[in-house]
This record gives C-alpha cells, structure tokens and sequence, in this order.
C-alpha cells in the first residue's frame, strides 16, 4: 500500500538514478558552500594568553583554526566546520572553556547543522543522523549555557552534553544506549542520574506528538515494518476478514501458458498451489511456490506434453538446486527474459518438485492478532489461509463458481441451505495485510488515525 510522501527529497529519490545523483550532487555543493562560506563571515578572535603555543593550530587536528586570521588569533567557525567530528564533539563538551565559542558563532552552528542534517538525511548516500543530532544537540546545549552561565554557575560543557543527550533522547527515542554512550564520552559516573532525566523528559515530551525519527522514515517509505505487539483491534478480527481478492492459484500440473501469463500480469511473489483431479479425488491444497522458482523451472523448459507428472528426477537432470538459490537484488530473472514458442505455452509443467509441500497455514476463524504475531516470530513472507471446515459445507449464498448445475438449480429456492465445495485455500496473507493502514481501509472505525 502507498503511503503518502510529503517530502520532496523521497518523492525525488524515486524518480531514477539520475535525479539521485543530481540530487546529491546539489546538496553536496549547498554542504560545502555554507561549510567553507560561513566561516569566511566571522570575525576573528584572539588566541588566550595561556595557549600562546597552541593557539592557532596549524596543519594538526586541534581547537583553534586560524582561517585567514592574522597571526594570535584564531576563527571559532572554522574551528567546528573544519574538524573532524570527534574533534568537533571534544570542543564543545569540553569544561573550562566557557570564552572559546561565541553565542553568534554557536547559533550558526546549531542552525547550519540542523539544516544540513534535515536536508541530506533520505538522500542516496550512506549517511546517517546520529552525528549531525549529537553536533547540533551539543550547540544548542552550550548556547543555552552561554547565555544562562551567569545565572546557573554551571560549566557550559555540561549544557552541551545535557542538550545532545535531550536531542537524541527527543529525536531517535533511544534510552539505555544513549545513557551509556553519553558517559563513556564523559567517563564521569555522577551525571548519569542528571543524564537519566534528561533522557526521560525529552523522549516523554517528544512521545506526545509523534514518533520517533526512524519508525517515520519506515511509515514514509511505505516499508511494511510488523511492529513487535499487534494492534489491539486485530484481537477482534480473524485472518479471513483481511484476505484479499481474488485468490489467484495454480494447478499442481499447469499449463505454461497459464503460468506465464499469470506471472505477467500479477507481481505476486507466491502462489498457492491446488491438486485437482486427476491426481486427488477432490482439490486440496499442495503447498506455496514462489515467483522466481516458476521463473527458474520455466527456463529450464521441463514440459510434458500432456497433463502427466514429470518427477523431481527430470526437473533436477537439467536443473541445479543452487539455480532456485535468491539472486542478488536486480540480477533475479524476469518474465520478459523468458523465450517461448507458441508450441512451448501450450504444453505443461509440473510444479510438484519445487513446490513447498509444508507452507504455513492458519484456519479462517483465527485471531488475526495470534496470527501476526505468529508471521513475524516465524519471519514469513506469505501464510496460507484454510477454511475451517474443509470439504462440503452448507452456505445460504455461495459463489456459483464452485456449484454443479443441479445446485444452481437448487440455489434459486432460497428456503433451502445449498451444499458447496469450498475451495481447500481461502486466501493468502503477507505483510500488507497486517499493516495498519491497510486494515484501517477495510474497516475505517478499528483504528484511531
């Protein structure tokens, strides 16, 4: 199911190769204009007295970049933008240097990060939020300390570590982690309940208007993500109230150009597969057979030209186990790869060989909140649905596709009950139909928006 993206950088990110690295490229030149263009807009500020070795830093990681400053001074700007993260971070946590940063030069920090890390995070490259969250955190938290020192008495260090730990505690909703994270930076025990509160109010606040950063990118990315516990309205569903249709099967023996024809025009990843006559004496359910194995079994081109089992001897004399193993993401086979003849699709295959023959069921009736938390601790990607009495059952209305002549017949007098065949799979579920926006479709009242 889609889920609306209201962002321009994922709406962009789907168009193609081409718009993600134009993309890209443009944030990259926006990254490095304000990195190299900012510092160039502050003033410069004598090196202290004390530090007059070490004060500016020249060629070496250190916290005093001179940036075009004459010599015995140094720019705080370029000090934060031309580090390395670890040294960024170990400036602004440090104690005792309450004078070393302005407030104007850490409120264009703070507010260049924050922009940066919105603008670039969802983009196509492997970056992340974490850093920019603990810079931008750690800004905010010396400039508030700034600006309260004369009235706190408290090291402006510390307001750098309480702000990046509020930061992360309000953006990602991380606890624990964060906690220990925080003092193995500080290596100082005695903040960890001052740490702990910090923690608690800020994810406390953030949890009363939305969620975390990452569980939003999922729902944004229409990822069907299974949370740990079901929703509490599916105790109130069972699996068939969610089944989709129509149920698309194949036969146990099918012909080639049901297959291929069925895989063209669905994007279906398994199919349940039903024995018929002649090969049982009423239909049931054989198993699951997954989309690319069909793909594999039609390349190899194992078909009879008749209705008739082939065997796994047969299937396997031409093909490898390892040629059904999952191929690399895009390197999979596709239906317009296969090449047959108006001879070949009129013939059949059997399916039985790479047919699952134990797939995962569940009967109709069954709590869907059981049978959530059944599909993902097994970590399934389809569960069959069987109905609940399996063969001849009674319906007052049944679906005529599964009705002889003489029960239509019967059928027209509705003070009868019509015996039916029902079909040995109801439907089939995946991860949709256990998301909740899907279910919310169906039924708009179960789940608050």
């Amino acid at each position: 199911m889609c889920i609306e993206r209201p962002f321009i950088l994922l709406y962009l990110c789907r168009k193609g190769a081409r718009s993600k690295i134009i993309l890209t490229v443009t944030i990259s030149v926006i990254t490095s204009c304000c990195t190299f263009g900012l510092p160039w807009l502050t003033s410069c500020t004598p090196c202290p007295p004390e530090l007059a070795g070490k004060c500016p830093t020249i060629r070496r990681s250190g916290n005093f970049k001179n940036f075009q400053c004459p010599a015995g001074h140094y720019n705080a700007l370029a000090s934060l933008f031309f580090n390395t993260n670890d040294d960024a971070i170990r400036n602004l946590f440090s104690a005792g240097t309450d004078r070393e940063f302005g407030a104007a030069t850490l409120l264009t920090f703070f507010v260049t990060v924050y922009a940066l890390g919105v603008l670039t995070y969802g983009v196509a490259v492997p970056s992340g939020l974490f850093i920019p969250v603990i810079l931008a955190g750690a800004s905010f938290g010396r400039l508030t300390g700034s600006l309260l020192g004369s009235i706190s008495g408290l090291d402006t260090g510390l307001f750098a570590l309480l702000g990046a730990a509020s930061f992360l505690g309000g953006t990602m909703r991380m606890t624990v982690s964060v906690c220990v994270i925080l003092l193995e930076l500080t290596n100082d025990l005695h903040l960890l309940p001052l740490i702990m509160l910090v923690l608690l109010i800020a994810k406390t606040v953030a949890d009363c208007f939305n969620k975390g950063v990452y569980e939003q990118m999922v729902r944004m990315k229409g990822l069907p993500y299974l949370e740990v516990h079901a929703e509490p309205c599916m105790r109130s569903l069972v699996a068939g109230d969610v089944v989709s249709g129509p149920l698309i099967t194949l036969s146990s023996v099918e012909r080639v150009g049901t297959v291929v024809e069925t895989l063209r025009r669905t994007g279906h990843n398994g199919f349940p597969v039903i024995e018929e006559p002649p090969f049982s004496a009423a239909p049931e359910l054989c198993g699951l057979v997954l989309r690319s194995h069909l793909l594999v079994l039609l390349q190899g081109r194992t078909f009879t030209r008749g209705r008739a089992k082939a065997g796994a001897a047969e299937v396997f004399r031409k093909l490898a186990p390892f040629d059904f193993s999952k191929a690399g993401s895009g390197k999979g086979l596709k239906v317009e790869d296969l090449d047959l003849s108006e001879e070949e699709m009129d013939m059949f295959v059997d399916l039985h060989p790479i047919t699952n023959r134990s797939p995962y069921t569940v009967v109709e009736n069954m709590s869907l909140a059981k049978a959530a938390v059944l599909f993902r601790g097994l970590a399934l990607r389809h569960m069959c649905v069987v109905p609940m009495t399996q063969g001849v059952s009674s319906d007052p209305s049944p679906d005529s596709s599964f009705l002889s002549s003489s029960l239509r017949r019967r059928r027209r007098d509705r003070s009868c009950i019509v015996l039916v065949q029902r079909p040995p799979v109801v439907g089939i579920l995946t991860r949709h139909d256990f998301m909740p926006q899907y279910i919310r479709g169906l039924y708009p009242n179960t789940i608050p928006r």
